[in-house]
């Protein structure tokens, strides 16, 4: 009975520690080293893979349970023309959005800035999706190739000053 309390506190400690849930990471925008792990290196679309531009992407955990939005820019130097004209990079998400009032389902896609003030979204076989306005941010001091902000009850992201709105659903 004694070498039974002595051990029961041990056993008991073990149990509530196996027990607890594992620490729920808490929504909102990736940092670098998160960004690192998630973003693949290179991205599959209309029929080639293009090396991705770690150091213009981003993210947001979506969820409390992890799942994520991914976007970044790619190399598209091997691309057509026409593709490369409207595609500058990856965006994939584990969750439903909404991004400028326009619905995109939880998949892998790619998306451009345009130069007439619009924000394309297209299928891995650059078959445009949609595209919604783009709004300019001519306050923004230091502009960057790509980074994805919070903002209220959604976020930003960036390509330079221009915008586009993501929530998610």
């Amino acid at each position: 009975m004694r070498s039974f309390r002595l051990i029961a506190p041990i056993l008991l400690t073990a149990l509530l520690v196996s027990a607890a849930p594992a620490q729920q990471a808490k929504p909102g925008v990736l940092n670098s080293d998160d960004v690192k792990k998630a973003v693949p290196k290179d991205y599959f679309f209309r029929g080639q893979s293009a090396p991705v531009q770690l150091r213009n992407s981003a993210g947001i955990r979506a969820t409390q349970d992890g799942k994520l939005v991914l976007a970044g820019f790619v190399d598209t130097s091997g691309y057509a023309a026409d593709v490369a004209q409207k595609y500058q990079g990856l965006l994939i998400t584990e969750v439903k959005l909404d991004i400028g009032g326009s619905t995109l389902a939880p998949g892998e896609y790619g998306f451009g800035f345009s130069k007439d003030g619009k924000f394309l979204v297209m299928d891995v076989g650059a078959n445009d999706l949609f595209s919604v306005d783009a709004s300019t941010d001519d306050n923004l001091k230091r502009p960057v190739p790509l980074k994805i902000v919070e903002d209220g009850g959604g976020y930003r992201l960036y390509a330079g000053k221009k915008w586009v709105s993501i929530k998610t659903q």
